[in-house]
């Protein structure tokens, strides 16, 4: 990368109603480049009169949206992809700056956020009802689906293409109009992502885009009537407080919260194989996925390649700048997970792990840490009890099915787990009896446009992606007549 130029940076606007515009009480907040802890831009906050006019032109967006068809909603859609596609460069780009992630991880996120918008550009045009036949000589009973209305919409920093994707395009694939705030710390991509629906030609009002203080935002919303849907993709705390305030006002709700999801090897598992797999998985946007493989237990045949591979494989990884072409690992998204990873390190090492690779911060310039291996662990130490959300990778033996199976069950998190194995027979039982919203069998990809994405337990309810995330923005209406 040349150093001597600073590559585009969006920019940093809110879309209301249609237009583009800064705060009302001329209130903002610094975006910081993970890699240099650079400026790059101020974000505008919105005051409660913007959140106003979010409301007022939602609904009225809304009443538009609805009452265009499902073919027409769906060209607009699938316009929008492919106008994400053509700026797919430049993109990937802003989201490298404002996120950190490797460049080349950037690209196929920029990607798959372009074959979501299409998946629900196509799937609702298949919002299905349904006739139930009547009881009575000439009666029609038929189950009509309609869009649910308003959507209040709260994405995290840490796919900032993918995950404001699913709740954009399934809720205008529905037919309804969103709200959506969008993280303060990487904001440009969900402006790029608006900009693309904006040049597409969805009405006013059916998208609209704010910033602030996110409890300050959300409360705000979801006090008001307008609003009669919540998507909301996060922490399993601040997840728990949107429920409460949803249940206030019945409204209903997606809930996409955190895991720490169990990697389960078999001894009969290649273990040099499936160690490059599960480590390429760990690493992965420097292990800040909600879905990352982040607790591996293996079994005692072949423990000792399995880690030896994959110490090996985090010690090669280079850390840099997501824009250099040799990186291989970008920073961590802020301070606080730099603070967050010392300290699930040192809880470990007090509590009698080794470290085998890893464990500090790199340099004092940018959030980047070692990527990190840890033997030995504890099971009440924090790192395997609470979801990490770092580089940090426990490797734990065990000896038996049902042993592990118990472990890999122990915590309240469910969204996602993986098991390695050569007999269909282990493969099945270890599916049935992970207690998970999603189970990957000798590999990891559990997450695309047309499957279900979500978690159970304390992970949260509801799915986006599949036919039930266009079904998360519908209602069923229950019409029933007789000839007069």
């Amino acid at each position: 990368m040349d150093g001597s130029r600073t590559p585009a940076y969006e920019k940093l606007e809110m879309f209301i109603g249609g237009q583009w515009c800064q705060g009302g009480e001329g209130k903002s907040e610094d975006v910081l480049n993970p890699a240099t802890e650079q400026v790059l831009g101020k974000l505008p906050h919105a005051s409660k009169g913007d959140l106003d006019r979010a409301l007022e032109a939602a609904a009225k967006g809304f009443e538009a949206w609805r009452k265009t068809s499902a073919y027409e909603r769906g060209k607009i859609i699938r316009k929008a992809a492919d106008l994400f596609r053509q700026r797919a460069d430049a993109i990937a780009t802003i989201l490298t700056l404002e996120q950190g992630k490797v460049l080349g991880e950037a690209k196929i996120e920029v990607a798959a956020t372009a074959d979501i918008i299409e998946w629900y550009a196509e799937e609702g045009k298949r919002a299905y009802g349904r006739i139930v036949p009547g009881r009575l000589p000439g009666m029609r009973q038929m189950v009509v689906r309609e869009p649910i209305g308003v959507v209040a919409a709260f994405t995290p920093w840490n796919f900032p293409g993918v995950t404001p994707a699913r709740k954009i395009a399934g809720a205008l694939g529905a037919g309804c109009a969103i709200i959506i705030k969008a993280s303060e710390e990487t904001p440009g991509t969900c402006i790029a992502m608006a900009r693309c629906f904006q040049d597409a030609g969805v009405p006013p009002g059916v998208v609209n885009l704010v910033f602030g203080v996110p409890n300050d935002v959300s409360t705000y919303l979801l006090a008001s009537p307008i609003v009669r849907k919540i998507s909301f993709t996060g922490s399993i705390p601040v997840g728990k407080h949107l429920a409460k305030l949803a249940a206030e006002g019945m409204k209903r709700a997606t809930m996409e919260l955190g895991g720490h999801s169990p990697v389960i090897v078999f001894d009969d598992a290649d273990p040099v194989k499936t160690a490059e797999i599960a480590a390429g998985g760990k690493y992965r946007n420097a292990g800040q996925v909600c879905i990352s493989p982040s607790r591996f237990f293996v079994q005692e045949k072949v423990y000792d390649k399995f880690a030896a591979r994959f110490i090996e494989v985090a010690k090669g990884l280079k850390v840099g700048n997501g824009l250099d072409a040799d990186t291989k690992m970008g920073p961590l998204a802020n301070m606080r997970r730099i603070n967050a990873m010392e300290a699930v390190v040192a809880d470990a090492q007090a509590n009698g792990a080794t470290i085998e690779t890893g464990g500090k911060r790199i340099g004092n310039q940018g959030y980047f840490f070692q990527p990190t291996v840890v033997t030995e662990v504890d099971e009440k130490s924090k790192l395997m009890r609470n979801e990490p959300f770092g580089p940090v990778a426990p490797i734990i033996r065990f000896k038996t099915f049902d042993e592990v199976v118990k472990r890999a069950n122990g915590l309240e998190y469910g969204l996602a787990a993986y098991a390695f194995t050569k007999s269909a027979a282990t493969a099945t039982a270890v599916a049935d009896a992970l207690e998970s919203g999603m189970v990957g069998v000798n590999h990891l990809m559990v997450s695309t446009p047309e499957t279900p994405f979500g978690g159970v337990k304390e992970s949260g309810y509801g799915q986006e992606g599949g036919i039930e995330g266009l079904d998360a923005y519908l209602i069923s209406k229950f019409v029933t007549q007789v000839g007069v």
